[in-house]
């Protein structure tokens, strides 16, 4: 979860989707709905992930559709991460925060640049944070 679900979760969705989605799904979602944008397109597109067809969804849709997850990610700052619902049945809220490259200032090149490093935040997270869970998990 993260502002507006226009870069950094739908980069942890497919990014978790990739690597361990034959064990868990991932889904992702904004406090609002935005577009999802070029430099996160562009960014997954230099490792093989395709996010272009990504379509944005608010938290609340996700939670008035009824989910229930195990974990509950936010990927945004602390301030809008507090905004966030409490969905039922999730077990771990976890605060994982990274720049948002709609904030990036500089020429495309440069942008870009920095939304690659966000996304290489985003994999050393998820690969910190997986192992403990698939441990967990076959226990």
């Amino acid at each position: 979860m993260c502002s507006h679900n226009c870069a950094r979760s739908q980069m942890a969705e497919a990014l978790l989707t990739r690597l361990y989605g034959e064990q868990r799904e991932a889904e992702s979602a904004g406090l609002d709905s935005g577009t999802v944008i070029p430099l996160a397109i562009e960014a997954m597109r230099l490792v093989g992930i395709d996010i272009s067809q990504a379509r944005s969804k608010t938290v609340f849709e996700v939670y008035k559709a009824g989910a229930f997850f195990t974990y509950f990610i936010t990927v945004c700052d602390e301030t809008s991460a507090e905004r966030c619902p409490i969905f039922p049945g999730a077990t771990r809220c976890l605060h994982w925060s990274f720049p948002d490259p709609n904030l990036f200032e500089g020429a495309w090149e440069e942008k870009l640049a920095k939304t690659v490093e966000v996304r290489e935040m985003i994999t050393t997270a998820i690969h910190q944070w997986r192992p403990s869970v698939l441990t967990k998990s076959a226990a």
